[in-house]
C-alpha cells in the first residue's frame, strides 16, 4: 500500500494563534489573524486555529479563522474516557503557535507552568521541538519591572521566541515599551518561521 506522503509531510502549515487574556493589544487580533492566513509560503497552504479566553473576548466581536476555541470548548468536547483531550489535540495538529498579545498575567502563569484554561494547558502541552512565538503587551512599568524581564529570560530559554515590545504612546495614556510589535513584525517572524518548517523541516531560530 502507498503511503500518502501529504499526510506525512503536510501541505498544510497549521497555526494556532492566541489572543491570550486581557491585553487591549487584542484589538488586533482580527487583523493578525487575517494576515496570517494570507500569508504566502509557496506550495502549502496556511490553517489557523485560535485559542481564546473570555477576557481576550471582550476587545473584539470575531474573528474569520477556520476555528475560535475557548475554554468551554475545552469542556464540552470530552464526555468520556476514550474522547479526545482538545489541549492536545491542538498540541498535535499546529506547527506554529502564535501567542499575541502575551499580557503580564499569562506571562507569570507560562513560567510557572500553571494550566488554569485551555490556553495555559495547550502551553504546557507544546511540542519543544516546534516554534512557540510570543508578543509581550502591557503598561511600561510592567513590561519594565524586573519580574518581566526574568519571565522573558525563562521563556526564551525553553526555546520560544520573543518578539519584543515597542515603544510608543500606550492606550492608558503613557508612553514608553510594552506596546505589542507591529501586527506585519509577527507576521514576518511568523513568515520565517514557517519556512525554516518547509526547508528541511528543521526549525530555524531568528
Amino acid at each position: 500500500m502507498a503511503i500518502n506522503t501529504v499526510d506525512l509531510f503536510c501541505n498544510d502549515l497549521r497555526f494556532v494563534a492566541s489572543t491570550s487574556q486581557g491585553s487591549v493589544a487584542s484589538l488586533k487580533a482580527p487583523d493578525l489573524i487575517q494576515k496570517l492566513k494570507k500569508l504566502d509560503i509557496p506550495g502549502h497552504e496556511i490553517k489557523v486555529q485560535v485559542v481564546t479566553t473570555e477576557r481576550a473576548k471582550h476587545f473584539y466581536s470575531q474573528l474569520e479563522a477556520e476555528i475560535v476555541h475557548d475554554d468551554v470548548a475545552e469542556w464540552s468536547s470530552w464526555n468520556k474516557r476514550s474522547d479526545p483531550v482538545l489541549h492536545i489535540e491542538l498540541r498535535k495538529w499546529a506547527d506554529i503557535f502564535v501567542i499575541a498579545p502575551l499580557d503580564a498575567n499569562t506571562m507569570a502563569k507560562m513560567c510557572t507552568g500553571i494550566c488554569d484554561n485551555l490556553f495555559t494547558c495547550v502551553v504546557r502541552a507544546w511540542d519543544l521541538n516546534r516554534p512557540l512565538l510570543f508578543a509581550p503587551a502591557m503598561n511600561t512599568f510592567m513590561y519594565e519591572h524586573p519580574l518581566t524581564r526574568k519571565q522573558i529570560g525563562k521563556l526564551t530559554a525553553f526555546g520560544y521566541i520573543e518578539i519584543p515590545a515597542i515603544s510608543k504612546k500606550l492606550v492608558c495614556g503613557d508612553t514608553g515599551l510594552g506596546a505589542m510589535a507591529n501586527v506585519d513584525t509577527i507576521v514576518e517572524v511568523t513568515r520565517n518561521q514557517a519556512n525554516g518548517r518547509v526547508v528541511g523541516r528543521t526549525w530555524r531560530k531568528l
